[in-house]
């Protein structure tokens, strides 16, 4: 019996980068950054702050969620597994690259931050703008005369 199974907490580096195969398959990836917290130990010996950068691959369904809502700085959630695969670069030494390709995803960012002036966040700020005040109360909640709706 065997496992390879990758759970990652981490934040994007960069806009995904996606593509699509002949097939009309998409494939996204991007850096995802995960970082151990600095501590000091009893004897005063400072361990900084460690940053690992993980190579992310998605695939179908999660590459096209990707290109839509998933942007450098968000927080995410990747489970997945590990992939390792060799090419030989321009001057014939061979490559090695360690990729998780995700089988699941879950954004952490909320939306008003990942799209603050995006139309998917204002329902999220609309209600609570709009609840305080019953009527049409003027000059007292100006943020709801600039809503859409």
């Amino acid at each position: 019996m065997s496992l390879n199974k990758v759970q990652l907490i981490g934040n994007v580096g960069k806009d995904p980068d996606v593509r699509y195969l002949d097939t009309g398959v998409a494939v996204a990836t991007f850096p995802l950054a995960t970082t151990d917290k600095g501590y000091t130990l009893a004897n005063g010996t400072v361990v900084p702050e460690r940053t690992e950068w993980h190579n992310i691959v998605l695939w179908r369904g999660l590459a096209e969620i990707a290109e839509k809502y998933v942007h450098k700085g968000d927080k995410l959630y990747i489970e997945g597994k590990i992939r390792t695969r060799s090419y030989d670069d321009q001057n014939g030494v061979k490559r090695y690259v360690v990729e998780i390709f995700g089988d699941n995803m879950e954004m952490l960012t909320p939306k008003a931050v990942q799209q603050p002036s995006g139309v998917q966040a204002q329902p999220l700020q609309q209600p609570q703008q709009s609840q305080p005040v019953p009527g049409q109360a003027s000059g007292q909640n100006d943020a709801a005369d600039d809503l859409p709706f």
